[in-house]
């Protein structure tokens, strides 16, 4: 309706579309609105846009009922929109849900139960007008969405049975058969590559969790990446003693401003939030960065702000060139933006500040930028990443990353400029 200016805008490219359909040799088209609600002016507003169904990709079903409660509440949604009667339904019926991380309800309808739903669903549907398409088409809810909690596909804690289900509900064949997994017949077993991936990311984290500390290290500092481990190594230890080592994700190591660092082209280095770094109510972050590539905009070096978590974590990139430094309040709020462009074809020194009052940026030691911003940070529960926005993100730094380090504390200018005049640590 936004994009195309209103209903009677959308109602008639749905005619269009129908009518391409007409012209290819086909009957027409049938359109379904997916709506997971018994609103009436919602299901008014689906009609009135030229939908022919509505039908539910998963009813939510509420308070982590019992699986006769689960079959009941999905039942009621169904009837209740036949009842309504502003536009025709085709039916869909559920296992189970448990959200992606257990979020809200959850429940789950063994074989027996979700063979019962099926039996009167179906019943439901054969009331239907002969000449909608729902009499003799129902939805069943989730071939094998095992991230969410709702599948039918054969698995280990009931094989075949919800197959066998809708096997005895809507198959006219003789229910004798034999069953057969990829393996039975010299294929799969499919999730090899994936279980592998798996094994060897909980290598990983067990190694980058190594304690690495330097000597005479300040004791604010609670994180210090200096990615000077071998070329072939996959992780990069913290330095500060705190555990917080990050995992190598598409990235390789170059020669850095001392040492190695990481050649920021589009992978990153992914580190766990964690305490003490989520601890922080005033820190520093500093970095030291090259790149050939001027004029970057919407470029981030280091960040945990993402989508969905807009009022969290903090953020150092580049903005049209400059320097760019965030702490939100708001959704993608408070973004302090430098004076000065960031130099090109050398190495260059940038740190950045927040005391609870304000936010300072800093490049080569000089001051370049500050930011009024009265409220306390709060972290999210997802990790940093050094060298791009987020994983595979086309907004990542172009050029390489060395030598980054967080402190619990304000630093002062004579510090971070004495840091920024500094050869070695």
């Amino acid at each position: 309706m936004d994009d195309l200016g209103g209903v009677d805008k959308v109602a008639s490219a749905f005619e269009k579309a129908r009518q391409l359909c007409r012209e290819a040799g086909f009957a027409g088209l049938y359109l379904l609105g997916e709506y997971r609600g018994t609103d009436p002016r919602h299901l008014q507003l689906m009609k009135d846009l030229g939908l022919d169904y509505t039908f539910a990709y998963v009813w939510p079903v509420r308070d982590n009922p019992t699986p006769q409660q689960a079959v009941e509440a999905q039942l009621s949604y169904i009837k209740r929109t036949q009842e309504l009667g502003i536009i025709p339904q085709v039916i869909t019926v559920s296992q189970g849900w448990s959200g992606w991380q257990d979020e809200g309800s959850i429940w789950k309808l063994p074989p027996p139960d979700f063979e019962e739903l099926l039996r009167r669903a179906k019943a439901i549907a054969a009331s239907f007008p002969k000449d909608q398409l729902g009499s003799r088409l129902i939805l069943l809810d989730n071939w094998n969405e095992w991230g969410e909690g709702h599948y039918i596909a054969p698995h280990r804690e009931f094989g075949f049975e919800y197959l066998d289900a809708v096997r005895r509900v809507f198959s006219t064949a003789p229910f004798q058969h034999t069953d057969l997994i990829p393996e039975d017949v010299g294929l799969g077993p499919y999730d090899t590559p994936v279980q592998q991936y798996y094994e060897k990311q909980r290598t990983l984290i067990s190694q980058a969790r190594r304690r690495v500390i330097v000597p005479k290290a300040d004791p604010a500092l609670v994180a210090w990446w200096t990615f000077d481990e071998p070329p072939q190594e996959e992780v990069a230890f913290d330095y500060s003693g705190h555990r917080l080592g990050g995992i190598l994700h598409m990235i390789s190591r170059v020669k850095g401003h001392r040492g190695w660092a990481i050649d920021c082209q589009g992978g990153c280095v992914i580190v766990p939030l964690d305490k003490p770094l989520t601890g922080c109510t005033q820190f520093t972050v500093e970095c030291w960065v090259r790149t050939e590539t001027p004029g970057q905009d919407n470029r981030w070096i280091i960040n945990c702000v993402f989508g969905g978590l807009e009022t969290t974590g903090f953020r150092l990139g580049l903005i049209k060139g400059k320097p760019c430094f965030q702490i939100p309040v708001t959704p993608w709020s408070h973004h302090l933006v430098g004076q000065t462009a960031l130099n090109v074809g050398t190495w260059v020194h940038l740190a950045a500040t927040f005391d609870g009052d304000f936010m300072k940026l800093y490049m080569d030691g000089r001051h370049i930028g500050s930011l009024e911003r009265r409220a306390a940070i709060t972290f999210n529960n997802r990790y940093l990443v050094l060298g791009n926005y987020e994983k595979d993100h086309p907004a990542h730094f172009i050029g390489a990353l060395d030598d980054v380090r967080i402190y619990s504390r304000v630093l002062s200018p004579d510090e971070i400029s004495a840091h920024a005049q500094a050869d070695s640590p």
